[in-house]
């Protein structure tokens, strides 16, 4: 009886020590990072309407989507290769670029003349039509035109956030005239290129 009294005495006496908790603790650190990237879609060229005796005005358009992940956003500028912009090779004439002075309402005079305005959710200063045109050939009333600056970028869309998975589309409108004297008979081109460069 006596042993027995001793034994439970004992565990009584060890029992707290057998049932305190032992702990020790660590933490990490994740680090996840995030490239900034850029890309930009590749529309069909442009093919204009023909001008002739009856024909005096052409509207074309082409639209670019640019997709990033960059948090401070986009800017979307374009040039062109030459200046004028719109020339024909085999005989050096060229169409006058549109005022590039400042971006107006489109109207050509005793001229003729290539300009361009956009649209888009992150196109600004060209105004609010949806279209290039008012009817088909007739460059829209609303937007704003401008000239082309040669190889000089001009700035047609910016975001200062990222865009979602789908883009930002912007379009440029491109138009020429020609008002009380023909434009020379020939073929014309311009290059134009559009540059997504993250801000």
């Amino acid at each position: 009886m006596t042993l027995v009294a001793i034994v439970f005495s004992a565990f009584a006496c060890l029992e707290p020590m057998l049932i305190r908790a032992v702990e020790d603790a660590d933490s990490v650190v994740v680090n996840q990072g995030v490239t900034a990237g850029i890309t930009i879609s590749s529309p069909t060229d442009i093919t204009m309407t023909m001008l002739s005796l009856v024909q005096d005005s052409a509207v074309g358009d082409a639209t670019w989507n640019v997709i990033t992940n960059n948090q401070a956003g986009y800017s979307l500028v374009v040039n062109t290769s030459a200046s004028p912009a719109l020339v024909d090779s085999g005989t050096s004439e060229a169409f006058s670029d549109y005022s590039s002075v400042s971006k107006e309402t489109w109207l050509v005079s005793d001229a003729y003349e290539f300009g361009w305005s956009a649209y888009g959710n992150d196109v600004t200063g060209h105004g609010t039509d949806t279209d290039c045109i008012n009817t088909a050939d007739v460059p829209s009333s609303t937007l704003l035109w401008e000239g082309f600056n040669g190889v000089t970028p001009i700035q047609m869309a910016s975001s200062t956030s990222e865009t979602n998975m789908a883009g930002t589309t912007s379009t440029i409108c491109i138009a020429t005239e020609q008002d009380t004297v023909f434009a020379p008979s020939g073929s014309y081109s311009a290059t134009i290129t559009a540059t997504a460069i993250t801000q």
